[in-house]
């Protein structure tokens, strides 16, 4: 009796290994041939990336998305083959996926934000729009890129705070050092002041900027002359700008707003600023009354 079981056992099984045996051998085969292949193909796109690209920033950027790729594609390589075997073995996938569509719903709305941000961030890397190192505002914040990872970007502000920001909350980058950047002066003299003068000036004052060695190297262009842009309440402003190397514009501007002020002081051009004037009040008589110096928080015996 057991001879007869074991015979018949070792039948049905020699029979489904002749038929679906064999294909559950091939998908799991080519399942294996699959995840091997694409990992020496990632791999390979790695290192030429590697090889190209010029900072370690990028090459931790082209890591970061062969990464991401090559996971994405192991766990469809995978679910596809499971899902083919179990449909060999004779297992209805109908329940399975049933249960799994529910389960991905319930995961779906718990972490949509974190999926957001991962979409988000696959998109900025694969984008290239903002780089480690560059000086960008994002969702309010601006600061120097530290890092780029898959979910967030981390800024440092002038202060020295560092800023985490998930990519779904970027609506829009503002990068302010991509290939070149602009300083823009807004220059504010009085009216009585002949502008064509003061913009000779202020192109003379560039001139001597560019020669200098110190910022010689950092100046991309000779001043951009904008010219008059309004007539404000109490002065005339004049616009220029100046062509920087990428994060140099403010190095630059502040040197060139010290040159401008020292110059229009030399030259005697009048940069206007609000002026406020105190009214007493006169009584009846017509006499305005006595003002006395500690009104005004001044020490007499100073005065005298």
């Amino acid at each position: 009796m057991t001879a007869s079981y074991f015979t018949r056992f070792l039948d049905r099984l020699f029979d489904w290994f002749s038929t679906s045996g064999l294909r559950v051998l091939l998908i799991a085969a080519v399942t294996l041939v699959l995840l091997a292949l694409l990992k020496r193909a990632m791999a390979r796109l790695r290192s030429m990336y590697e090889g190209t690209l010029p900072s370690q920033a990028q090459t931790k950027r082209a890591y970061t998305l062969t990464h991401i790729v090559r996971d994405v594609a192991r766990i469809a390589i995978v679910v596809v083959g499971a899902m083919m075997i179990l449909s060999e073995i004779g297992i209805d996938l109908k329940p399975l996926l049933a249960a799994a569509g529910l389960g991905g719903l319930a995961i779906g709305f718990g972490a949509q934000s974190l999926v957001k941000d991962l979409i988000s961030g696959f998109f900025i890397l694969l984008e290239n729009s903002v780089r480690v190192g560059d000086v960008v505002e994002v969702a309010g914040v601006a600061g120097i890129v530290e890092e780029i990872e898959l979910r967030t970007i981390k800024l440092r502000d002038l202060s020295g705070n560092v800023h985490v920001v998930p990519h779904g909350v970027i609506e829009k980058v503002k990068n302010m050092t991509t290939d070149y950047s602009y300083y823009l002066c807004e220059i504010g003299v009085a009216y009585r002041e002949d502008v064509d003068e003061v913009m000779t000036v202020l192109q003379e004052i560039a001139e001597d900027l560019r020669r200098d060695s110190r910022f010689a190297d950092d100046i991309l262009e000779p001043l951009d002359m904008l010219g008059v842009d309004k007539f404000a309440d109490s002065a005339v402003i004049i616009k220029c700008r100046i062509k920087t190397k990428p994060i140099k514009q403010w190095r630059v501007g502040r040197e060139m707003n010290r040159r401008i002020k020292n110059t229009f002081d030399t030259k005697g051009i009048e940069i206007p600023f609000p002026h406020q004037t105190i009214y007493w009040g006169e009584p009846k008589h017509g006499m305005p009354p006595p003002l006395y110096m500690a009104e005004l928080g001044l020490n007499p015996r100073a005065a005298g």
